[in-house]
């Protein structure tokens, strides 16, 4: 008997809003947020700031945790959007490596988003680039909104070998935890 291949969200990318991708592919929904949600919550992050920045022409568009034509939204933000719902983001200690994380935890361990370096247009623009990974229906998918669809990993060990690598690379790895109670 076939076992069945579980439904998975794969939102694809548009410009630079990869963060609003990472979100919404490790939510698992379609609008879990969207760019004016991520725009609100980036405001309010300037508005709590008590070092305010001071207003230049350049304000209309690079404003302090994201910009405004490419959505390109910074750490803040993520943090702020998860916290809204329920999540904590724990930062990896990368000279821990990958097999010091505890993927089985699934009462813990919501997903993964990842921070790496990318490099566009035949390597002239190089810039970060937030991914998602999540486990679903007890397998690890990479749902990077660059991929053309989910990318399974075939184990644990495959895993672990991959965040490694994104590790090497000079990628950030954020752990992203159910509040406990």
């Amino acid at each position: 008997m076939e076992t069945q291949k579980p439904q998975i969200y794969h939102e694809k990318q548009r410009l630079q809003f990869c963060l609003l991708h990472a979100l919404n592919n490790l939510f698992q929904l379609t609008e879990a947020f969207t760019r004016a949600s991520l725009n609100a919550i980036a405001e309010k992050l300037v508005l709590d700031d008590p070092s305010k920045q001071s207003w230049t022409p350049f304000s209309i568009v690079f404003k302090p945790h994201h910009n405004s034509f490419t959505g390109n939204y910074d750490i803040n933000v993520l943090i702020a959007a998860l916290e809204e719902r329920g999540k904590t983001v724990v930062w990896h200690d990368r000279r821990n490596g990958a097999s010091s994380i505890e993927l089985d935890n699934d009462n813990d361990l919501f997903g993964i988003i990842l921070n790496v370096q990318v490099r566009r247009y035949a390597g002239f623009w190089k810039s970060r680039h937030w991914v998602a990974l999540r486990k679903i229906g007890g397998v690890w998918y990479n749902l990077d909104s660059d991929l053309s669809e989910p990318m399974a990993f075939q184990d644990a060990d495959d895993f672990r070998g991959f965040l490694d690598y994104i590790i090497r690379q000079g990628g950030e790895i954020l752990l992203v935890m159910n509040k406990k109670e």
